[in-house]
């Protein structure tokens, strides 16, 4: 009976040679984990690459010494146990989840990952009553801590406050060009330029499901428009504005949700009612592109409000005019 565990195995049901089995692939899979964080990062973070390899040969070299234990006391066949084969063993993100998030994401999951291991086998070496089990899983807890003080030590060599500054410059000056840009762009085309089809449609008709389908229609065609283009525009390889695909989806998303944000209130039957939910969005969005501007670009805000404000409002007014017309 596999009870609520499904195939999983209760940590407590393992033997002595399961835990060790489990130790050895556990500090394998961690030694591969931190390759693939070293290679993801080197081209534009070589000091947090360096660590990363330091930190990778740290692990096999502890595997190798787990592996010499095992053969010491099992012999040569060690079981194959894994992680996601124990019950309440602590996990480890799949890196195509964490290497897509930038280097400071990077930097927390590995010491995550180590505070994580430590943490588990101290509570396990606490909850045992065979001596030489407690033994081993102090051991292995111990083993933790001493990478974590490695980790440390590498950081505060590999990575000296000069360095790492640089390195999180980088990474903030990519994370701009490769989302904020972008989705800015969609954002101010997508909040402004569905402004005047929407308004106009809301006064020509003074039909609230009209206007919101007319809305709809700008705001998703504009949406995939913006995506396709900014996509098409430059692949990043010379620019260094980071994949075509991720500036895509940020210009695409942000300039749908930009007219969506003033389409939605037309959901509300009753025309004046949505037209001023409207136009309090509207206000709310202009001001928010100027935030945003002065957050991640050092426009002065005064100067980014003067700017979209003032060419939201002609816009509005433009669309009223035409639809009032």
């Amino acid at each position: 009976m596999l009870g609520s565990f499904g195939a999983r195995r209760r940590f407590d049901d393992l033997d002595e040679q399961e835990i060790l089995a489990l130790a050895i692939s556990a500090e394998e899979d961690d030694a591969r984990i931190y390759q693939t964080y070293a290679a993801r990062v080197r081209a534009e973070f070589p000091a947090t690459a360096a660590m990363l390899d330091a930190m990778a040969a740290e692990e096999m070299h502890h595997h190798h010494r787990l592996i010499e234990l095992h053969k010491t006391r099992f012999g040569t066949v060690i079981p194959l146990i894994r992680r996601e084969h124990v019950a309440g063993f602590y996990a480890r993100n799949p890196t195509w989840l964490v290497s897509n998030l930038g280097i400071q994401r990077i930097r927390d999951e590995v010491a995550g990952m180590e505070s994580a291991a430590r943490a588990f086998y101290a509570r396990a070496a606490a909850r045992v009553r065979d001596a030489d089990t407690r033994k081993l899983l102090a051991d292995l807890a111990a083993a933790e801590a001493a990478h974590m003080r490695l980790g440390e030590t590498l950081t505060e060599k590999l990575l000296p406050g000069e360095i790492r500054s640089e390195e999180d410059a980088a990474a903030h000056r990519q994370f701009v060009l490769t989302w904020v840009q972008p989705g800015l762009a969609g954002l101010m085309d997508g909040s402004v330029s569905t402004l005047a089809p929407i308004f106009a449609t809301a006064f020509a008709t003074h039909d609230t499901w009209t206007t919101f389908l007319v809305g709809l229609a700008a705001s998703v065609g504009a949406g995939i428009s913006m995506g396709f283009t900014e996509a098409a525009s430059d692949d990043g390889t010379i620019s260094g504005r980071g994949s075509p695909i991720k500036r895509g989806i940020a210009a695409g998303v942000m300039t749908t949700l930009g007219g969506l944000g003033h389409a939605l209130p037309y959901l509300v039957p009753h025309f004046a009612t949505a037209t001023a939910i409207a136009c309090v969005l509207v206000f709310c969005e202009l001001w928010a592109i100027a935030w945003i501007q002065k957050r991640y670009m050092d426009t002065p805000f005064f100067r980014a409000a003067l700017q979209v404000v003032l060419g939201g409002a002609l816009v509005f007014a433009a669309g009223i005019l035409i639809g009032s017309a």
